[in-house]
Parts: C-alpha cells; structure tokens; sequence
C-alpha cells in the first residue's frame, strides 16, 4: 500500500510534470512562429481580405457580394454587367461602340484630341445601380470612361447627357477630372498607394485589396493576425487584441469619422493609412458651399451623406452609421419604418395622425406612410444614382418658398403635380403654421451679400447647438465681411474646440498687422491636427521672420517642410500647384512660384484661380502685358468672374490706358454690385474720365454697401467739393465724423467744405 504522503507528492509531481510538458510547447511554439506582436517594433502591415476568413467567416460572408466587395475588380466575364455585344451609343455626335475580341473587353469611343480610338477595359468600377469601366493609359493612369452601364435598366448611357465636354476640358473622360489615381483609387481599394511623380506626371498606385476590403475600416491587421496565430492559452495580453482601429471601442462620433473618408466630398492631404479617425488629419471636407449643399444644407451635387448627416439631430444624439447599416453587407438592419421604430414610438410616429397619410393607397403601400420620404429626400447623382439626404430634417415647404430649397411633399414621385403653395398650405394645417428659425435663411442671405446677414451669421457660428459644420460654413460666410464682429468671430474660434471652426477660422482670418498675425496664429503651428497647421503654415510663410520666437522658427519650418510633402502628394490637381504657388510666391521665391503655378494650368488650363494668381506675379515683376493676357483669358473663359474684371481694369491702369480699364471694371461692379471696393475704384476710375454723374453714383452707392468706412466717405465727400456741391459735402463729413470722432481727417473736409459755402476757402481739401 503506497503512503498518502508519497502518493500526494506524486500527484503533484505529475500535475507540475503536466505543466511542464504543456508550456514547453506553447513557449516553442510561439518562438517558432514568432507570432508574438508585443515585443515587435515593426509597424503593422496589410495582410489582405483574406486573411480574415478562416476567425471571422460570419463577417467576411456578409461582406462577400456587399457594395464595398464590389468596389472594384479585374474587367471578367464575371465581373462585368455592361453589354460588350457589339452595342452602340450615340451622344453628343459620338457613336461609341462596345465589343470583345480574344477575351477582352473593348471600347471604340473618342479619346485623347477628339480622334475616335479602340480602348480596352481593365477594371470594372462598382455594380449597382451603375457600372462604370478603366482604362489602362500610360504613365500608370487609368481613365473611367464617360459611358456607363445602367444595370437597372439594362443599357448604356452618358454620365454627363446634358453636356458636351470637349476633349481638352479637365472633365473630358481622358484628362485629370476622370483620372482614377487621384479621383476616385483611395475609395474603392485598400491601402491605396497613389505613387503619383509630380516630375514626370506618372504614376505608381498599388494596393493590398483592389476593393474595400477589413482593413478599410480595421486597419493594418499583421500584428492581429500574429496574436490570433498563438492558441488561446499562450496569447500576451494586448491592447485592442492587436488591432489599428478596434471598432468595437469607439464612440459613435469616431464611427461616423471612420466612414467618413469615403462617404464625404472631401481633399486627400496625403495616402490615407487607415490608422487614424481624425477627418482633418487626412482630409479636408467640404463646408455647405453654394453649388455643393442647397442654402438649408441639404445635398445639391456628389457630396455623399457625411455632410448632410452632420447637420441631423441623429449625430447629435448620438447615432451612427452602424445603427442602421450592418458594419459588413452595409444592409438595413430592417426594412421599412421597421427601422426607425428601433428607437422612436409607433403609436406616436407610424400613425397617420403624425404623418397624415394612408398606409394602403390603390391597393398598394403608401410611400407617404413612410418615414424615409418625408425625412430623406433623394437626389440623382450620376443621373441614376438616387442618393438620400441623410440630415434626417422634417419638411419644410416654407423654406422651399424663401429659398427655392426641395421638400419632400413637391419631390419626384410624391405630389410633383401639386404647386409649391399647395404643400405649404397642406403642412400649415396639419403641424399648424409656427415655424422654427433656420440657418439656411442667414447662410442664403449671406451668399447673396446681403450686409444684413452679418450680425445672424456672427450668433450662429456662437451657437454651440447647432452642428459644427453649419457653424463653420457661417464662419467661412462672415470672412466677406467687414464689420468689426465679423473680424472678431474669426479671431475668437481660432481656439474653438473643434477642429473644423480651428481650420476655418485660421484659413479665413486677415490679419494686416503682422506682429497680430504672428502672435495669434503661430501657436497654432503646432495644432495636434494637421489641417490646422498647414493653415498656420499658409498664413504665418510670409511673416517678418524676427517676430517669430526661435522654438516658433523651428516650427514654421517643420510646417513648411509638411505643407510642401501635402501639396507635392497632390499636384495632379491644380489647386495644389496654386497652393505651392502661393507659398513660393510669400517666401518670396518668384521662380518657384511661377513653376507652380504653370504646373496647375498644365493640369486644367481653365482652373481660373491659378491663372490670376499668376498674373499677380507677373505683374509684380513688370511683365505686365503676359499678366494682362491671362487675365484675358479668364474673362474671356469665364465673362461672369468679377475678379478677373476688376484685377484686368486695375492693371489696365496701371499701364496706363484708362479707357478700356473703365469697360472692365463696369462689368466687374454689373456682376458683383454689392462689392464696395469695386463700386469705389469704378468711381474713381469715371472721376479721371470725366463722367462726374456715373463717379457720384458708383462712389454713393459704395458707401451705401459700407456706410462707417471712412476711406469711401472721404472719397464721396471729396467728390462732392471738387464739384461744388458744399451742402452735400457737409452732410458726408459729418458722417465721417460721426464713424470716426477722434480722425482729423473728416473734422478737416468739414471745415473744408463750410468754408468754401461762406466763400472764404478753396473748393477742396489741402
């Protein structure tokens, strides 16, 4: 009989000899594979879709055949929906035909020049409710064809129908505007590489997915996968088990972030790295800007749904995307107002006495019944592409009436045969006719430069309620004004918390004085987002370089390096050829500026901004006539620019031929008749001419626009006595007076003027 002790000691033993051989394994294991992520220093790297198959199958299935799945792909018989049968189309004179020879895909279209070219497909772009198709061109580039395949109703058809695009237009399917490098590659494929050598204009774009693949919205998975390789029991602990972007841990802000890159009209600053949910650390988006957003916000032309649902009471409350949208198919998590009714109450909403309308109509479902086409308005992009607004607003036929805004009641397939008044009528008697105040009355008022918009753009930027990015459209908005609360609002939200209002309110400010520029803005050159300082950068590069503190020194130049490598990364647009421009040219290195500034007309000759910028330049330096040629050029591109009119009058000029300068800054006053600056030099320009009465009306009518700027009072007052109207004279300096006591200036006009009336002084001032 063996002794309990010993027997003890032998179970222990066998247990610790358990352990040993176990843990052995485990240990070799792990060296062998050298798997464990925790003592690595190398970055995590992409791995690709399908490395996430084999843990995570009930994901990677639902995403299989999604929208993101089908982003992009090589051109196969699986993969293309377009009929290559030998089909035709004729638009705009052009016959394109659609074939196959030896397997591929094959176009006969008008390319490069206007001479009709064979082209072949390379990749088939997205698959519902359109196609559209690559095509390989040197230099790495590949160009998606203007001709696309309506999957819904089986044919071909022209993304731009209503348009004819020249071949040496930036939209022309062959030119930059249509290029998938730069356009269009960062969304539709993972871990996009752009490549793009501004030197020799190519490019050298690679990928880890051709589609939208887990790393998208995870992040570069090797250190994940090397962790999920060790069996459970010998896995380290880890934070967020390994993973870039762990999901499952952020907020609904940082979600909403985390899709926003692909779903919002924005710039790229740089290869997105799928590290990071700060939107302006990589990207620039859109405010509500005329021609992008309607003046109430509500989507007008391709800007997704980020914008629009930053504005809606969801985001501020809390919503993301994910709360309606499964995160891997990107299907409703149900159907119908199922899906709203997730969080608001049926007896309150699903009821005809909140929406008005019956749930059967004609034997069928009623559209009116449901929540999305009252609270989603849908717009066409890409001609079939229905797109919903997601700021989720209530009906307003009000504002429709104030501001020509949709509404749903009047919208396409509703009550599109009704007249405006009907619906606004039909809304007043069902919700009664009080109605809230509206942004899109001051951002509306604004556009149009009506000064009375100033003091309501000033509260609503002061509105912390209201979503950040109206406020930083009303921001933006206020900086062309000059009233001194304009100024203020801009100078206040330089320290605003949230990045979008820090960005807009650095790159809007003017500040003449540059001891006040430098001691408000260069702080900002080390602002944790990269947006902001590359602002920084752009306002503080042509700052006397001694009022910068030595450690601020330092940073400018950082920023300098940066805002270079951004705008470098991007010079296949030609806003970033301007914006080096503008940088080489506050250096003051003209030869750069200049070299800049041709690479952006290189890109789009008609991008106008760079143009007359350019002939700023050129102008500075002399070389008057070639400025005054561009300047031609956009008025001659674009007879409704005001600015080329009026900086082409002004250089007229100065080179000294007053007559035809008088034409060009009459066009300029017809076109922006609100701009006081424009109205003051015409009137000064018709005085040196000797057409008093058209001087007196455009220099009244500048100080109507600007009635406290003592620069246009004394120009109006000044007139007045050169022509003996003294009385008049009078009246404008007491104004002057009055806008400035303590400025000698309209003191002395008075005294001018009341002294000539007594007939004892000269008829104007000394």
């Amino acid at each position: 009989m063996t002794d309990p002790i010993l027997r003890r000691w032998q179970l222990v033993g066998l247990v610790a000899l358990a352990v040993i051989v176990t843990t052995i394994p485990l240990s070799l294991l792990r060296r062998d594979r050298g798997a464990s992520p925790a003592p690595s220093d190398a970055p995590p790297a992409f791995v690709g879709s399908e490395a996430c198959r084999d843990c995570h199958r009930t994901q990677y299935e639902d995403w299989r055949g999604s929208d993101h799945d089908l982003a992009m792909d090589l051109a196969t018989e699986a993969t293309v929906l377009g009929d290559f049968d030998d089909a035709e189309l004729t638009v705009h004179g052009v016959t394109s035909r659609f074939f196959r020879r030896d397997g591929r895909f094959l176009v006969w279209t008008q390319g490069p020049g206007g001479d009709m070219a064979e082209f072949e497909v390379a990749y088939v772009f997205g698959h519902d409710p359109l196609q559209q198709y690559l095509v390989p061109f040197p230099g790495g580039r590949l160009q998606a064809l203007h001709l696309a395949w309506d999957r819904v109703e089986g044919r071909w058809f022209h993304l731009y129908p209503d348009r004819e695009i020249p071949p040496d237009d930036w939209l022309h399917w062959t030119r930059n505007g249509q290029n998938w490098n730069g356009m269009c590659a960062e969304c539709h494929s993972t871990n996009l590489i752009k490549g793009y050598d501004p030197d020799d204009g190519t490019y050298a774009t690679t990928w880890s997915d051709i589609d939208v693949g887990c790393e998208a919205c995870h992040g570069p998975g090797s250190h994940h996968l090397a962790w999920a390789a060790i069996p459970p029991m010998g896995r380290p602990e880890l934070a967020d088990i390994g993973l870039v972007v762990s999901t499952a841990d952020l907020g609904p802000d940082q979600l909403v972030e985390l899709c926003a890159p692909c779903h919002a009209r924005r710039a790229e600053l740089g290869d997105y790295d799928h590290t990071t949910t700060e939107m302006l650390d990589r990207h620039l988006p859109s405010l509500l800007r005329e021609g992008l957003y309607h003046p109430d916000g509500q989507i007008l032309d391709e800007v997704y749904v980020y914008g629009s649902f930053l504005q809606s009471k969801m985001y501020l409350r809390g919503v993301s995307c994910r709360d309606c949208h499964s995160s891997h198919s990107l299907a409703l998590h149900r159907e119908g107002n199922e899906l709203c009714l997730q969080c608001h109450q049926r007896e309150v909403y699903d009821t005809p006495d909140h929406h008005f309308h019956k749930k059967v109509h004609e034997g069928r479902p009623s559209d009116g019944a449901l929540c999305v086409k009252c609270h989603m308005v849908e717009q066409p992009f890409m001609v079939i592409d229905w797109r919903a607004d997601h700021s989720f607003r209530p009906p307003r036929p009000d504002l429709s009436r104030e501001l020509g805004t949709p509404n749903a009641c009047t919208q396409a397939g509703c009550h599109d045969d009704k007249p405006l008044e009907w619906s606004v009528e039909s809304y007043g008697r069902w919700y009664g006719q009080a109605r809230r105040p509206h942004y899109g009355t001051a951002l509306e008022a604004a556009r149009r430069g009506d000064p009375e918009a100033e003091p309501d753009l000033v509260r609503l930027v002061a509105d912390g309620l209201q979503p950040a990015i109206v406020r930083a459209t009303a921001l933006e908005l206020l900086a062309g004004f000059r009233g001194g609360s304009s100024a203020a609002s801009l100078r206040e939200n330089l320290l605003a918390p949230e990045p979008l209002l820090r960005w807009t309110a650095v790159s809007n400010l003017v500040l003449a004085d540059p001891e006040e520029r430098v001691a408000r803005l260069a702080p900002l050159l080390d602002d944790p987002v990269k947006a902001v300082r590359l602002a920084a950068v752009s306002q503080l590069a042509g700052a006397p370089r001694e009022l910068l503190k030595p450690y601020q020194r330092e940073a400018l130049d950082r920023g300098i390096a940066e805002y270079r490598e951004t705008m470098a990364y991007s010079l296949d647009f030609a806003s970033s050829g301007m914006n080096l421009g503008n940088l080489e040219s506050a250096l003051g290195n003209p030869d750069r500026a200049e070299r800049f500034y041709r690479i952006a007309l290189e890109v789009d000759d008609l991008f106008f901004p760079a143009k007359m910028n350019l002939a700023v330049l050129l102008s500075s330096q002399g070389r008057n006539d070639e400025a005054a040629a561009l300047l031609r050029q956009v008025a001659a591109d674009y007879p409704d620019n005001a600015d080329a009119a009026y900086s082409l009058g002004l250089l007229l000029v100065e080179m000294g031929d007053p007559a035809e300068a008088v034409q060009w800054l009459r066009v300029a006053a017809g076109a922006r008749p609100r701009a006081a600056r424009v109205r003051y030099n015409l009137g000064l320009l018709e005085q040196q001419l000797g057409n008093l009465d058209a001087a007196r009306r455009e220099l009244a009518a500048a100080v109507a626009l600007e009635p406290e700027n003592l620069e246009l009072l004394f120009a109006l007052a000044d007139h007045l006595l050169r022509r003996g109207m003294l009385g008049e004279a009078i009246e404008v300096a007491e104004r002057m007076i009055a806008a400035a006591p303590n400025e000698e200036i309209g003191h002395r006009v008075k005294a001018h003027a009341e002294q000539a009336l007594a007939g004892r002084g000269a008829p104007g001032p000394e």
